[in-house]
């Protein structure tokens, strides 16, 4: 009996002791609740609020351009051949890429032959002045024997016609000499101009005939850029005007224009820019280069490059609106210079515009402005 009473006693505290705590917690519930949510809240605030950056419109002085693609070339190229024939070529002075002077000798002929036929002249010149000086005094006496009637009419003429032959002997050999002269002469090539050597077909131990390519050469060593320039371009490019260059490993040369030509190729109506290139650098005759030519400056109003996304074929910035909610915004844009890139339509002056992260934000997204980015110099 004692016992059973115990175990009864015992059933009714537990079942005090549950009903206490359900009530606790159902007392308790709301409360937690409401906290619960409030924190959640202020979580998910404090996510929204991302942090940019700010820039507006600024406005530049950017030179307008044209773009065009070319070669390098000589400005102007001079073969130089032989003059003579039936000589053996004895030896070369130059190799392509010397840098040469007006007159230097590039390579020589041999001479033995011409020489042997200059001394054989000059024989004969010696022998016809001889005989011109004795048919001169032939000549002298005849004419002062005919007054006296002791040399016919005859006689006297064929003297004056003997001295005659024998002059224009002389000066035939004389002629023929020059000729020797000047072969001989020719038996040493020289160079034309100042310049650097391009090509050398030159071979020693060959014999050559007249008009046959020895060398190239560069005149003073000058190179040109020839760019293609569409039709309705090239009416606003003129001598004078700079020119920027840049060729296919990231080197930039400056130039400026020197002449446009005057008709266009029939086929795709593009005409050639001849641009100066300066001697002494990395361009060499071949190379292909990009030009940009500078035609002046105009007005541009400019933005960050980071700040301008590409997205499905559209230019677009994200603008910070009321609220400061994001507003995504198409543009127009047009030049690039440096870091900066031209807009031409889609913003006001007085936007304000996310600097960089573009590519992290999305339309309407809550941000907080923590600084303006400085103005470009």
């Amino acid at each position: 009996m004692n016992r059973l009473r115990s175990l009864t006693l015992s059933a009714t505290l537990l079942t005090l002791t549950l009903l206490g705590a359900c009530g606790r917690d159902e007392s308790a519930n709301p409360a937690e609740s409401a906290s619960a949510a409030d924190s959640a809240s202020s979580a998910g605030s404090a996510r929204a609020a991302l942090s940019v950056n700010v820039t507006s419109l600024e406005a530049a002085s950017w030179p307008r351009t044209i773009s065009a693609d070319g070669s390098i070339a000589a400005w102007q190229e001079a073969i130089i051949g032989a003059e003579t024939s039936g000589l053996r070529l004895q030896q070369v002075l130059v190799n392509v890429g010397d840098t040469v002077r007006r007159g230097q000798v590039l390579a020589e002929f041999r001479q033995d032959t011409v020489r042997a036929e200059a001394a054989a002249t000059r024989a004969a010149v010696a022998e016809a002045q001889a005989a011109l000086a004795e048919a001169q005094a032939n000549a002298e006496r005849a004419r002062q024997l005919q007054p006296q009637g002791f040399m016919s009419a005859q006689q006297v003429q064929q003297a004056l016609t003997v001295e005659q032959t024998a002059r224009a002997r002389v000066e035939a050999q004389k002629a023929r000499l020059a000729v020797d002269d000047l072969r001989l002469s020719q038996t040493r090539v020289l160079a034309p101009d100042d310049g650097v050597i391009s090509a050398r077909p030159a071979t020693v131990g060959s014999v050559v005939q007249p008009g046959q390519e020895l060398f190239r050469l560069i005149r003073q060593g000058r190179l040109e850029w020839r760019g293609e320039v569409p039709q309705v371009d090239l009416e606003r490019v003129q001598p004078g005007q700079p020119v920027s260059l840049t060729l296919t490993g990231g080197t930039t040369l400056n130039g400026k224009v020197r002449t446009v030509a005057p008709t266009l190729n029939p086929g795709n109506r593009l005409g050639l820019v001849y641009v100066d290139v300066p001697a002494g650098g990395v361009a060499r005759a071949g190379m292909f280069a990009t030009g940009r030519i500078e035609l002046g400056t105009t007005p541009a109003q400019t933005l960050p490059q980071s700040a301008v996304l590409l997205r499905e074929g559209f230019h677009l910035v994200y603008t910070v609106g009321p609220g400061n909610r994001l507003r995504a915004v198409k543009i127009d844009v047009g030049r690039r210079v440096g870091d900066r890139i031209e807009v031409r339509g889609g913003l006001k002056p007085e936007d304000r515009v996310v600097v960089s992260g573009g590519a992290f934000l999305s339309e309407g997204d809550l941000v907080k402005v923590v600084a303006s980015a400085p103005a470009a110099r």
